[in-house]
């Protein structure tokens, strides 16, 4: 079984691209998917273009933020929104049932704020 890596959207949008040189035609999902990659990298969502030598450099400081060290999936998707608000980042850890504590939630926002 291959191992699970998180990437960022600009990665995502450059390996669409990549594949896509490579197709005669592109099916309906795949022009979505391109769309989707191409929005979600830009200055389009959030005010805030995605880069992955930022995403990498932030996924790797998460994992010192102890309620979240090992929860891949939580770590890539605030380095991905980059939250910068207590409410944001309680916003993304509601489904998950995650308990934070306000020490923690200054230091995803501290961590936020030095790689961004």
């Amino acid at each position: 079984m291959s191992e699970k890596k998180y990437v960022d959207f600009s990665t995502v949008r450059d390996l669409l691209q990549k594949a896509n040189e490579d197709r005669e035609e592109q099916s309906e999902p795949q022009k979505k998917a391109m769309e989707h990659a191409e929005w979600a990298a830009s200055n389009n969502r959030g005010e805030k273009a995605t880069t992955s030598a930022v995403f990498t450099q932030l996924f790797e400081s998460l994992s010192d933020v102890e309620c979240i060290s090992e929860n891949e999936v939580l770590r890539s998707k605030i380095a991905e929104i980059r939250p910068d608000s207590p409410q944001q980042i309680r916003v993304i850890l509601a489904p998950h049932r995650i308990q934070i504590s306000e020490g923690e939630i200054e230091q995803i926002i501290t961590h936020v704020k030095q790689i961004t």
